[in-house]
């Protein structure tokens, strides 16, 4: 089997890969999905019960049980991650729970529901700070139907990308600056 840097076009540059954009690329990405789930699990640490009609509705009994535990393992497992410890089953429980919401937002789009007339109203009144003067004016125009589809392309596509990414970490672990590697030598 041909070495690492053999495969390279440019050879020369593998220790430059292997030293430096590596180890940073890995906590680059920790910190950024670490950082984001302590922020998006914030909320619902203050309320861990917040959530629980919603995994009801998913089948998950009983839902202040499963409300909990979403809030811990975002909040907690965005800790973990962040500082690159346990980080390979934080981030498998993470991404275990961001692939459900990648398949509940697939299997449950935005519906038409969701563009009342009141809504729409709301939006143009507030839209200088929420759409450009365009932006209004296509609300009016097409009842919200295109703003809606964006919406719901922008949730799948984020929970695609947030589902990838702590699989990976769970796959390759923190990195080499991490606590796993740093302090305990080894990695879960």
């Amino acid at each position: 089997m041909k070495d690492a840097d053999t495969a390279l076009i440019l050879p020369f540059m593998g220790p430059f890969y292997d030293r430096f954009a590596k180890p940073l690329a890995f906590v680059g990405l920790r910190l950024v999905v670490g950082w984001l789930l302590v922020v998006e699990g914030w909320p619902k640490i203050q309320d861990p019960f917040g959530m629980a009609g919603f995994t009801e509705a998913l089948g998950l009994y009983p839902g202040r049980f499963w409300s909990a535990v979403l809030a811990v393992l975002q909040f907690g497992g965005g800790l973990l991650i962040l500082v690159g410890f346990l980080t390979r089953p934080a981030a498998l429980a993470n991404g275990v729970m961001l692939a459900v919401t990648y398949w509940f937002h697939l299997t449950h789009p935005y519906g038409d529901l969701a563009l009342t007339q009141e809504g729409i109203s709301a939006a143009q009144v507030a839209g200088q700070t929420l759409f450009t003067a365009d932006g209004i004016r296509n609300l009016a125009a097409d009842g919200g139907a295109v703003f809606l589809h964006q919406v719901q392309f922008k949730a799948e596509g984020l929970s695609a990308i947030w589902t990838v990414a702590t699989l990976f970490l769970a796959a390759f672990g923190a990195g080499p600056l991490s606590v796993d590697r740093t302090l305990l030598k080894r990695e879960f």
